[in-house]
C-alpha cells in the first residue's frame, strides 16, 4: 500500500518510516527541510495549515499516519493556543484525507487519565483531535499513548538533561506521577500491526509497557544506568508555573513546550485493559529495558526537534481565535458578521467595502485601503469561508497570506485564523501596535457573536411564551 506518515520529521515519524518502507511505499510528509535521502521513500513538502497542501499531500495514499502537534511555533509570530493550531491542521488532515479517499487514517494520541476533572490542556487537545478523526467519513484507528520513551523524545530528554545537570533534584509533586511509558521501538511496531488492518477501523487502542511507574523513578534508573549518584529530594510545595521555569532554565527546553508538558504530569496515565492493544506473540519493553534502549543513541547536544524553533521564514505571522459560534448559524454567516461589525465597532474609524469578491477595510480619514481581502468561492464552502491578503497600507501582498472562518467539532465553535500574514509596517512596530489590536478586536467579535446568541435565545423564549 502506499502509507503517508505526516510528521515524518519527528523522533516516531523517523523510526516509523524506516519500518514502514519494508513493506509500503512511503509518502513522508513534512514542512521542515530535513529530510533523508532514501530512493524508497517519497517526501513532500507540506504545510498542514494549507488545506491545499494537505490535499496536494494525500493523493493516491491508501493509508495516512498523523503523528502531529502544534506545540511548537508554526511562524515568526503566533497568537493563540497549541489547541487551536491544533484542531486546524488536523481539520485540514480529515477533509483532504476524504476529498482523496484514503482508506484508513492512523492517529498516535494521548492516553485518558482516570481523573479527568482537571485534565492538562494538552491532553484535551489531544481528545479534540481524536474527535475530528473519529467523527470523519474516513475509518481511523486511535493509539493512545503517554510518554514515548525515545532518544529524541523530548520529555525524555528533559528527564536525561536534568538527571545529568542536577547532583540533588528537588522534586515537584508532578515528579510522583505515576504512568505507563512506552518504547519508541514498541509504539513504531503497534503503529506498522494496525497499517491496512480491518479489524483495527475504527477503534481506539491504549498502547503502554507492562510497567506502571512514577517520573521520579524513571529519573532514578537514568542515574543507576549512568553510575551517577543523584539525591532526589521530594518538595510538593513547588507550583507548576516555577517548576517549569527551573525545567525550562536546566534542560533549555523552551517555556511553551514545557509548561503544557508539565501541567499535564499531574494526572496518572494507565492503559485501561479494555482498550489495550494486544499484538499476538509480541512483547512490549519493560521501563529499564526502554531506557537502555533510548540512552544508546542519546545526545545531550543534539535537542530534540521540539526544542527548536519555528521553521517558517522571518516576519511571518499566524493568529488564531476560537469564537462562539451562534445556534443555526455558519461560518459564512459569521464572516458577514464580521464585515458588517468592523464599521460598528469604532464608528467615524473604519468602513468596509464590498465590491465582488474583494473585500476593502479602509480608513476614513484620509480615505486609505488599510487591508484588502479576496474571497475565494472555489475554496469556499458555508462551512469555512476562505479570503487572500491582497495587500493594502497594513499588509503585503503574497500568495499564501489568508483570513479564513471555519466550523470546528461539529459545529460547537468558530475558528478565525489568519495564516502567512506579512505585515507592510517596520516588524517592531507591528509587533506592538497591530499585532495587539488584531486580537483585541478578534476578543470584541467574540462578545458580539455572544451578544448575537443571547438576543436568539430571548427571542425564542419570548415566542414560546406568547405561544
Amino acid at each position: 500500500m502506499k502509507v503517508a506518515v505526516a510528521g515524518a520529521s519527528g523522533f516516531v515519524g523517523k523510526a516509523l518510516i524506516e519500518v514502514l518502507k519494508k513493506d509500503h511505499d512511503v509518502v513522508a510528509l513534512s514542512r521542515s527541510s530535513d529530510k533523508t535521502h532514501d530512493p524508497k521513500i517519497e517526501w513532500r513538502s507540506c504545510d498542514l495549515f494549507s488545506l491545499l497542501d494537505a490535499e496536494r499531500s494525500l493523493q493516491g495514499i491508501d493509508v495516512a499516519i498523523y503523528l502531529v502537534h502544534s506545540m511548537r511555533p508554526s511562524a515568526h509570530l503566533t497568537q493563540g493556543t497549541f489547541d487551536d493550531f491544533d484542531l486546524i491542521v488536523a481539520d485540514n488532515f480529515v477533509r483532504a484525507a476524504e476529498k482523496c479517499q484514503v482508506k484508513q487514517i492512523i492517529y498516535l494520541g494521548g492516553m485518558r487519565p482516570e481523573n479527568e476533572e482537571e485534565i492538562a490542556v494538552h491532553l484535551r487537545s489531544r481528545w479534540e483531535v481524536e474527535e475530528v478523526f473519529r467523527k470523519s467519513s474516513v475509518p481511523a484507528t486511535v493509539l493512545r499513548a503517554a510518554m514515548i520513551l525515545g532518544p529524541e523524545g523530548s520529555s525524555f530528554h528533559i528527564m536525561a538533561r536534568l538527571v545529568k545537570r542536577l547532583p540533588v533534584m528537588v522534586c515537584p509533586a508532578w515528579t510522583r506521577t505515576e504512568s505507563q511509558p512506552t518504547a519508541l521501538k514498541d509504539i513504531v511496531f503497534s503503529i506498522n500491526h494496525c497499517v491496512g488492518k480491518s479489524e483495527a477501523l475504527n477503534k481506539v487502542y491504549d498502547v503502554g509497557g507492562p510497567e506502571v511507574v512514577s517520573y521520579s523513578a524513571m529519573m532514578k534508573k537514568i542515574a543507576d544506568l549512568w553510575n551517577l549518584n543523584r539525591r532526589l529530594i521530594p518538595f510538593p510545595l513547588i507550583s507548576p508555573r516555577l517548576s517549569a521555569l527551573w525545567v525550562c532554565l536546566i534542560t533549555g527546553a523552551p517555556r511553551a513546550l514545557v509548561k503544557p508538558l508539565v501541567t499535564g504530569l499531574k494526572s496518572s496515565l494507565r492503559v485501561n485493559p479494555e482498550r489495550a492493544l494486544h499484538i499476538p506473540g509480541y512483547h512490549f519493553m519493560n521501563v529499564e529495558e526502554a531506557l537502555k534502549e533510548s540512552l544508546k543513541d542519546y545526545d545531550e547536544h543534539k535537542a530534540p526537534l521540539a526544542f527548536k524553533g519555528t521553521p517558517s521564514r522571518r516576519h511571518v505571522v499566524r493568529s488564531v481565535q476560537r469564537l462562539p459560534l451562534p445556534a443555526g448559524k455558519t461560518a459564512e454567516s459569521v464572516a458577514r458578521a464580521y464585515m458588517e461589525f468592523l464599521p460598528k465597532m469604532q464608528p467615524g474609524f473604519m468602513r468596509t467595502e464590498v465590491n465582488g469578491n474583494w473585500v476593502y477595510f479602509c480608513w476614513r480619514f484620509p480615505s486609505t485601503r488599510l487591508l484588502v481581502l479576496e474571497y475565494s468561492p472555489n475554496r469556499s464552502w458555508s462551512h469555512r469561508q476562505l479570503f487572500y491578503v491582497r495587500g493594502g497600507l497594513l499588509a503585503r501582498k503574497t500568495i499564501r497570506g489568508r483570513l479564513e472562518f471555519r466550523e470546528i467539532l461539529g459545529g460547537e465553535a468558530v475558528i478565525a485564523a489568519i495564516h502567512d500574514f506579512e505585515p507592510r509596517m517596520p516588524w517592531y512596530i507591528y509587533r506592538w501596535t497591530q499585532a495587539f489590536f488584531h486580537v483585541w478586536v478578534m476578543k470584541q467579535f467574540g462578545q458580539h457573536l455572544n451578544k448575537m446568541e443571547k438576543a436568539r435565545y430571548s427571542k425564542h423564549k419570548n415566542i414560546e411564551r406568547t405561544s
